[in-house]
């Protein structure tokens, strides 16, 4: 014979189903992160909803650190943050406005961890070249000595 489960209490409740809007609510800002889904919303008119908007705005909670922290996709928040403003919301349905967000976004995957002052590519390897030929007419000069 089966057993029903039991009920849940009330607090049991209330918690499963606030567990189940933070899960829903942090997927969707993470989405965020994907300018192609951001120039899918903005082609279905979805962006320019007052409602949708006023959501938008209801979800930069999520910069606080408390929620932050569950954010795998940091530039979701710099979405979110693009997305309050009304420009960004009408261009982004763009294909050129798509590919340039997608190009940034990349471009600062690709070189994040490299500082300021740190030289990359054909840059590094002409500084390399430069600070061996250097040292090298040091070791041609100190060759003829006294």
């Amino acid at each position: 014979m089966l057993e029903t489960p039991a009920p849940l209490s009330l607090e049991a409740e209330v918690r499963a189903a606030n567990r189940a809007r933070f899960e829903l609510e942090l997927e969707f800002v993470q989405a965020l992160a994907n300018p192609f889904y951001l120039h899918s919303l903005a082609q279905q008119n979805i962006l320019s909803q007052p409602a949708f908007v006023n959501f938008l705005e209801y979800l930069l909670y999520w910069k606080g650190k408390d929620y932050a922290r569950f954010i795998h996709y940091p530039h979701a928040l710099h979405h979110l943050d693009l997305l309050q403003n009304a420009q960004f919301r009408s261009e982004i349905g763009k294909d050129e406005w798509r590919e340039y967000l997608n190009q940034k976004q990349f471009d600062h995957w690709r070189t994040w961890r490299e500082g300021p002052n740190r030289l990359t590519g054909a840059a590094a390897s002409l500084a390399a070249a430069a600070s061996a030929a250097t040292e090298f007419q040091k070791m041609e000069s100190n060759e003829g000595g006294p």
